[in-house]
């Protein structure tokens, strides 16, 4: 089954993706590939509020039944939200990876972040 790539997001090489939202920030996840590989989610760490991340640094991790996989920040600035929801819930990151399975949100440091980011089409490239 081909991986879901919706066109409203940007994507990074990693398999993180990025909505813009309103007020300058952006909300993160991974992409319905990413988590088809990791398979059964276990447990997530997100970065806290308030905490800097730095785009193309890791700032979490992804646990799963069969690894444990880096979550790789897309975009640089202050994490304004993680979701509550996978405290309880990280299978979320399976069932709805670019609904209710999302990270955290991050307000930009620089509108022009989104710029370096790949658009769906060249996410499905990169799938091969």
């Amino acid at each position: 089954m081909a991986s879901s790539v919706p066109e409203d997001l940007r994507y990074t090489a990693e398999h993180e993706w990025v909505r813009l939202e309103e007020g300058g920030t952006v909300r993160v996840g991974i992409t319905d590939h990413a988590q088809g590989a990791l398979g059964d989610v276990v447990y997530v760490s997100l970065p806290a509020e308030g905490e800097a991340v730095t785009a193309g640094a890791a700032c979490g991790e992804v646990e799963s039944t069969k690894s444990v996989s880096e979550v790789v920040a897309p975009v640089s600035g202050v994490v304004a939200a993680q979701n509550p929801g996978l405290e309880t819930r990280p299978d979320l990151v399976n069932s709805d990876p670019y609904g209710e399975g999302w990270m955290f949100t991050v307000t930009l440091s620089g509108d022009a972040q989104l710029d370096g980011l790949l658009d769906a089409q060249a996410y499905r490239d990169h799938l091969g």
